[in-house]
């Protein structure tokens, strides 16, 4: 049964891929955004959708597994792309970093650790990648407000540009994809 359900979601995430902008094999941006900033969220959804691909449908167990006393659960590097993308939105979109109230929703996750370790456990697979939706969505919206302009301009203090900035951002969850599918690999049977 376990094997079937896999063949359907790769199936869906086959037919996903070849019929949206976002998951072809190309760097197409979708419509609505600037070339530079379109080909960059084109990316961005690419690695998200295969993100939820790896994860969809682990059990509890699976989203709490702990390889050793430190490492990071599934469910909480989730947790950790939604407030590194959320700390580049206030960067980029705001010229700030977090402020207080940020601090205490996000900081957990974007540090990782032990407090981490604590905190990201006893909840669905699905709960930590509603909120990257969420977190995502208005990453989305707000990028179809920009141009490739503001893309290409120094964020705020001058060391970083909006394009090398949401690079990291897909750099980022490239790096913890690869984390999340080695977890998966030793996921107990």
């Amino acid at each position: 049964m376990k094997n079937l359900i896999n063949s359907v979601l790769l199936v869906a995430f086959m037919c996903f891929t070849s019929t949206t902008s976002w998951g072809q094999n190309t760097m197409n941006p979708p419509e609505d955004y600037d070339h530079d900033i379109g080909t960059m969220v084109s990316m961005l959804e690419n690695l998200r959708v295969r993100i939820i691909y790896s994860t969809q449908g682990l059990n509890q167990e699976q989203t709490d597994f702990l390889l050793d006393d430190k490492a990071n659960r599934i469910g909480a590097m989730i947790m950790h792309l939604a407030a590194t993308e959320v700390y580049y939105q206030a960067y980029t979109f705001e010229s700030r970093g977090f402020n207080e109230e940020e601090k205490a929703k996000w900081e957990t996750a974007l540090n990782l650790g032990d407090d981490a370790r604590a905190e990201f456990v006893g909840k669905p697979i699905q709960y930590y990648l509603d909120i990257w939706a969420e977190v995502r969505q208005k990453t989305l919206d707000t990028l179809k407000t920009k141009d490739d302009k503001w893309f290409a301009q120094l964020a705020e203090g001058g060391q970083t540009d909006n394009h090398w900035a949401w690079f990291h951002v897909m750099e980022h969850q490239a790096n913890h994809m690869g984390q999340i599918n080695m977890l998966r690999s030793r996921l107990p049977k």
